[in-house]
């Protein structure tokens, strides 16, 4: 987490304590905290069905909670919704763009219903339409847009009324790869530029790449939260992969680590351990002891995939139970 050079923790730009929702019998939210440092980026994950979208709901006023207090950019979610609203922008898991309006106009129209007057609202126009590179198609209809562009001017309408905190929810689902990563690059520089972005994803890369911090939602309860490296290094899993050519080293080897899982036909072992630098030296220190040499090796360390897994009821349950309360 981001800290001042007084070494205090930055002021938070989103908080939530205790939150809750219900529908009926079913419990969407069981009670979440969050501390969202502003200019930073925090990454919700979670499966279908978590409430992540729900959370996004709350904390942009689009719905109430039913118990717990939020606030954004300084203002209270329940007691002061205008305030929030004038500080956020929203961009959903679908583009909310006018198909039969031409890009300049969307943007314009979004312009007018922020009251920015004539005057502002084309200079506000102008400088996204050049920002998100869709100047050149400033004519022409939404309808005709490619995916990718029409999720840049759904996000340039957004920060028409240049807010504090933007929440993007699933803002890349059906990008290209290409488009996301593009879509990747427009959020860096708005975090750079001291916006603070909210992002809920199904793309675990796309948590890894751009969030400061991650919390993985589950059951209407956050079960872990850290950073990405905090997060994989609680999964057991890191090994180091040995590869031999020679049948009798590879024996040498298997009998120097007894507890080493073998691939006979591979000639392979697998080493469990820390992957880091130190263990990696004390690993070929056993090697050169022995006078064992492999013909290469491959580091291997938990990805985002397997905390998703270990976390959200497709992994083992004790891993689970490990991490959490490892992270608390």
């Amino acid at each position: 987490m981001p800290r001042r050079d007084d070494g205090q923790q930055p002021p938070a730009a989103v908080s939530a304590a205790d939150l809750r929702k219900s529908y009926g019998d079913k419990t969407v939210l069981d009670g979440i905290d969050l501390r969202i440092p502003s200019g930073t980026v925090f990454a919700l994950l979670g499966p279908n069905g978590a409430g992540k979208t729900t959370t996004v709901q709350i904390l942009s006023t689009l719905i109430s909670a039913d118990g717990g207090q939020a606030q954004v950019a300084g203002h209270d979610v329940a007691t002061a919704p205008d305030g929030v609203r004038a500080a956020i922008g929203v961009t959903g898991q679908f583009a909310a763009l006018d198909d039969l309006l031409t890009a300049e106009e969307n943007l314009l129209l979004m312009a007018d219903l922020l009251r920015l007057g004539k005057r502002e609202g084309r200079k506000r126009a102008k400088e996204l339409l050049e920002r998100f590179d869709i100047a050149d198609v400033a004519h022409k209809r939404a309808a005709l847009f490619s995916g990718g562009m029409r999720r840049r001017l759904d996000l340039a309408m957004t920060l028409v009324g240049d807010p504090q905190v933007i929440f993007l929810d699933e803002p890349t689902t059906g990008l290209d790869p290409r488009s996301r990563r593009t879509m990747w690059e427009t959020v860096r520089s708005l975090v750079a530029g001291g916006v603070t972005v909210f992002l809920t994803t199904q793309y675990l890369e796309e948590a890894d790449q751009l969030a400061d911090r991650i919390a993985v939602l589950d059951g209407g309860r956050i079960v872990a939260e850290g950073t990405a490296d905090e997060l994989k290094a609680q999964i057991p899993g890191s090994h180091v992969r040995l590869r031999f050519t020679d049948p009798d080293e590879y024996e040498r080897a298997a009998a120097a680590f007894p507890g080493a899982a073998r691939d006979d036909e591979e000639l392979t072992l697998r080493v469990a351990g820390d992957a880091g630098l130190d263990a990696l030296r004390a690993l070929f220190d056993r090697l050169d002891a022995a006078g064992i040499r492999a013909a290469d090796f491959s580091v291997h360390t938990p990805d985002l995939d397997d905390v998703f897994l270990a976390l959200t009821g497709d992994g083992s349950t004790n891993t689970a139970l490990h991490v959490k309360e490892t992270l608390r």
